[in-house]
């Protein structure tokens, strides 16, 4: 590679954009703006494919509304705090196959923090699905049934990570899920590794509850 198709190729990193088959624009009887054209024309195709494939992850997310971690009462809610939550935002954590869990009452802020989370891994290139609680169990028991008859459940799918919003602590989870047994399994396969916010305080809405007098 010659120094101007190093020079290109490092300009292109710095500006975020697709690196590209040059052999593609540089076209013998092409003028520089005419290469320079079919370049940013290739540019605009390869930004809309990945539009049209984040749409696609997001439809089959399920995710609810948008929530950010910017838009979050961190003043009022401060069991967390927001270089906590940027610090997750790198979504490092998904790599190294590890799950959340924000535990506390209701209002406290667990799915605003959650959904944040799930919106910024999409945007980052990883597959989210937003599932329910009953949902979720009834996947966990299936797979710990598997696990005990077949033996091959993994604790290190980086394919997979989970973030879990729960207003029960696990002393509860027996009672709702029905089998301690299977609690206790769910419970060590979720929390091995596993970073456990536990969130307290006041509910927000409560507190910020609008009156009509």
């Amino acid at each position: 590679m010659n120094k101007t198709l190093a020079s290109i190729t490092k300009l292109t990193s710095e500006l975020r954009l697709k690196p590209l088959d040059y052999n593609v624009i540089i076209k013998d009887g092409l003028t520089p703006l005419e290469s320079i054209e079919i370049f940013l024309k290739e540019q605009v195709k390869l930004k809309e494919a990945r539009a049209n494939e984040l749409r696609l992850r997001l439809r089959r997310s399920f995710l609810p509304a948008r929530k950010t971690i910017e838009d979050f009462d961190f003043g009022f809610q401060r069991s967390i705090t927001k270089e906590q939550m940027l610090r997750l935002s790198d979504c490092a954590w998904i790599d190294d196959a590890y799950n959340v869990m924000f535990l506390g009452p209701p209002s406290v802020g667990k799915s605003h923090m959650a959904t944040a989370l799930g919106y910024t891994a999409l945007d980052k290139g990883y597959n989210v699905s937003f599932v329910t609680l009953d949902d979720l169990i009834k996947e966990l028991k299936t797979a710990e049934i598997s696990s005990a008859s077949k033996r091959k459940m993994s604790y290190y799918k980086k394919s997979h990570f989970i973030i879990i919003t729960s207003n029960k602590g696990f002393s509860e989870w027996a009672g709702f899920l029905g089998d301690e047994v299977i609690t206790t399994a769910i419970l060590d396969r979720l929390v091995y590794k596993c970073e456990v916010f536990n969130i307290s305080g006041d509910g927000y809405r409560l507190k910020h509850r609008k009156t009509i007098l």
